[in-house]
């Protein structure tokens, strides 16, 4: 586990240095992933039941086929897309978790949550105020941050079993 956290705590320092060629990556693969599933509806279709079933999976397949291949066209313009994205997505996180630290008022962690909240507001703000250049570098600096927080998770995880097994060990 430890090293598969220091080889996920490199991947996200590459990313955080270059987010511009990590945001354009993950346009592409979510491009190519949005085409696979295209032909997964297709081939769902034929066993969905019915004309109705049949059609759904159809139009699914065309909006998937067409989002796909918008991607794989123009990944950079579909980084613009995800830019956009990611500033709903944090206006929306910002709003429940405020709301949900106002309902908790009083309660343990009523205040981490509106806290919490407030700066994905802030932070949805200041991509917004820079759109659309923020485009250029939010995916992929962001990705690279949860890269890198998640393999020094793995790390200290695994330093930690580690050390239990070792412990383990020396009382039997």
């Amino acid at each position: 586990m430890v090293a598969t956290g220091v080889v996920v705590s490199l991947l996200g320092l590459l990313a955080i240095v270059f987010p511009f060629v990590t945001g354009v990556s993950i346009s592409v693969l979510l491009g190519a992933l949005l085409v696979v599933g295209a032909l997964f509806h297709v081939a769902h279709a034929f066993s969905a039941g019915g004309v109705g079933g049949f059609a759904l999976q159809v139009v699914l397949a065309a909006v998937y086929a067409i989002g796909g291949i918008a991607l794989l066209a123009n990944p950079v313009l579909g980084l613009v897309g995800l830019t956009l994205l990611l500033v709903g997505y944090f206006v929306a996180d910002g709003v429940v978790e405020i709301l949900l630290g106002v309902r908790l008022r009083g309660e343990a962690g009523g205040t981490w949550f509106v806290v919490s909240g407030v700066l994905s507001l802030l932070v949805a703000g200041l991509l917004w105020i820079g759109f659309p250049s923020t485009a250029v570098w939010a995916v992929g600096l962001l990705f690279g941050i949860n890269l890198l927080s998640s393999g020094i998770a793995l790390v200290f995880v695994g330093r930690r079993g580690t050390r239990t097994d070792t412990e383990r060990a020396t009382a039997v």
